[in-house]
This record gives structure tokens, sequence and C-alpha cells, in this order.
């Protein structure tokens, strides 16, 4: 049933205003605006840790329709979500659905929105919007009720990593071999992915010192922000990288394992976020289409002797994975663990684990 209408606005840095009507909790904030041209996933997408810290605008024009499924944890992860709760700082949409209806459904987005505090905005001009981000660029945004005031704020001056990662090592499932995975702002289905081919998941916060541990391979997750804030992230990554034994990593994990290996990194215009993504494997003609959710890439102009381009985006061309010549090193910028999008690359899991 359709709630009284409330009003809010949405204002750009640029000045751009954008007025709608509220659909979540009645909450002002501030972040990184950011679009995802994605047509399905929205629990998925809502609950990405790498949203942290943003204000997310959805291009596909009705959301909603389908509800929201009830948590459900199995074996300590989430079997619907992405991570325990809602990323995002504010949700943005052309037209919201207030009747919902899927078999798995237990409540209304909107009903969601409000459990976990995170306002919603709809009546938008998402199209215009987007135009304008694809313009000038990703941009700071103010999400604002009545005539309450906000600072525009940058999250990518701080260290979001650090306020998504768990505290404490946490394992999954069981087998003869054990991966450390680098918690950066971890989607769950990354380590699902990982358990349900046997192996055994030692998940440990972004700065742990694992060094010293008994372990086969390591995995770097994806995460939020800039990657040059989690430094201490980067030293252990170069310091295992002296070794031989396999390293993979996964968007923010292919900067991070870039940093460590000496290459550099920047800020795209407007970040890649949609599950249509393609990318070619290099000396090869074959085209994946890939989930993406990224605001940084790696620079393939500044990758060290040793290290080459694996795979590029059809798109704008920029890097989108890199692997070492002789050593079992290698990342990606997609996700091949997919939540929501196509599956095609998850073979790179199959990959990782016969490398180790």
């Amino acid at each position: 049933m359709e709630q009284k209408k409330v009003k809010a606005r949405i204002e750009l840095e640029d000045g751009s205003m954008f007025h709608g009507f509220s659909f979540g909790s009645i909450k002002s904030v501030a972040g990184e605006v950011v679009f995802n041209t994605s047509m399905v996933g929205y629990p998925e997408s809502l609950t990405d840790p790498s949203y942290y810290g943003q204000i997310l605008v959805l291009t596909y024009p009705l959301i909603g329709n389908y509800g929201v499924p009830e948590s459900k944890i199995i074996d300590k992860l989430d079997r619907w979500f992405e991570s325990s709760r809602i990323q995002v700082l504010g949700l943005v949409v052309s037209e919201y659905s207030f009747t919902y209806n899927h078999w798995n459904a237990a409540k209304s987005l909107s009903q969601w929105l409000i459990e976990h505090n995170v306002p919603g905005l709809y009546g938008v001009d998402t199209r215009m919007m987007t135009k304008i981000l694809r313009d000038e660029g990703t941009m700071l945004g103010r999400l604002l009720f009545f005539t309450e005031e906000k600072e525009f704020y940058d999250p990518n001056k701080s260290n979001l990593v650090e306020k998504v990662s768990i505290s404490e090592p946490v394992e999954y499932g069981s087998g003869e071999k054990t991966v450390i995975l680098i918690d950066c702002g971890c989607k769950d289905n990354i380590i699902r992915s990982l358990v349900k081919r046997g192996i055994r998941v030692k998940r440990v916060p972004w700065n742990y010192d694992f060094l010293s541990e008994d372990y086969d391979g390591i995995f770097i997750t994806n995460g939020p922000g800039d990657p040059k804030m989690c430094r201490e992230t980067i030293n252990k990554v170069k310091s295992a990288l002296e070794g031989t034994k396999p390293v993979f990593g996964i968007c923010l994990g292919n900067q991070i394992l870039a940093l460590a290996a000496g290459a550099d990194t920047f800020k795209l215009k407007f970040g890649h976020r949609s599950q249509n993504q393609p990318c070619v494997e290099m000396g090869t003609k074959r085209c994946y289409i890939t989930s993406q959710n990224h605001g940084f890439a790696v620079d393939g102009r500044t990758l060290q002797a040793g290290w080459e381009p694996w795979f590029v985006n059809a798109n704008d061309g920029t890097n989108e994975g890199i692997r070492h010549v002789s050593k079992p090193f290698m990342s990606v910028q997609f996700h091949p663990e997919a939540a929501p999008g196509p599956v095609d690359t998850e073979i790179l899991f199959d990959d990782f684990k016969r490398m180790l």
C-alpha cells in the first residue's frame, strides 16, 4: 500500500537538483553519487560492501516489484544477500512499485530500507541524472529532507575498507587446502564459491598479519573506496609476493595486487556498475559478459616487469585483470562470483583451486 508522500530532493555538487518522494527512512545523507545500469538484483547490490559511502542511482525505470526475501543464515553466510546489512547510504529510483510479488518475497523494498535506516527517493528523472554523471563524472551529492542541510562528503578521502571489514578471523568450510581470504569488504558469494569447491576459508580483517600462518593460497576480496588507502593490506600482499603461494584478487583485490606489485591505480570518470560489462581475454578473441562494481582501476601502462594485462574492458579499454608471467599470481577487476549477474567467468575459481 502506498505510503503518505514525503517530499525530498537530491543535490549534486555542480548545483543540479532533483525532487522526489521518500520510500525509505526519513534521513538526510551525503556521499558519492553513482549509477548502476542493471535490470535486476537490487537485494544483492544494496548489500554489496563496495557501495559503502555511496548514494546509488538505479537506471532501470521500475524498482521494487519483486520485494525483498527474508534473511536466511546458512553456514554463517546469508543465503540471499551479499552482507549482513544494506551498505549504500541512500537509494534513488525513477518509479517505485509499492506492490510486490515473488515466491520468495517477505517484505517490500521500502520496509527493508526503513529497517536499515536508509533513505530512498522515487519520482526522480534518473535518466537525466545519469546523463549528467556520465558527462561530468561521478560527483558528490546529498539527499535532503525538508529544510535540512548536510555538507558534501567525499568518502574516498578516508579508509572505507576498515569500516566494512570484519574485526576478528572467521572460518568457513572444510578441505585439504586452506585459503586466507583478506576481507576488504567481501561479498558473501565469494566465500560460497570457494567453500563449494571444497576449500577451507579463513576470512581475516583487512590489516591482519597472516604471513606467519600455514595456508595454501591468498584471496583478496572486493571492497569500497580508493585502494591506496589500504596501505597495510598492500604491504602484506607485497611481502606475500616474495613467495610462491597462489594469490587471487577480485575487484579492489585486483587494484591492491597491482599496487603491491609496483603498478598504479586511478579513479574512473564514472565507474563500471552493471551486469553487462564486456571483457576480452588478452591474446584471444574471447569476450566475457561480466558483473562489475568499481570506481577505480589499474593503470595497465604501469605494470612492472614480470606482469602482464589479463583482461581488458571492451567498452573503454581499461584494465580488467592482471597476472604474473611465471608465478601463480592473478586478479580480475570484474566479479566472477556474480550475485547478481552472469556467471560466465565462475570458472576462474576452478583455476584458482587447481593452483593451490
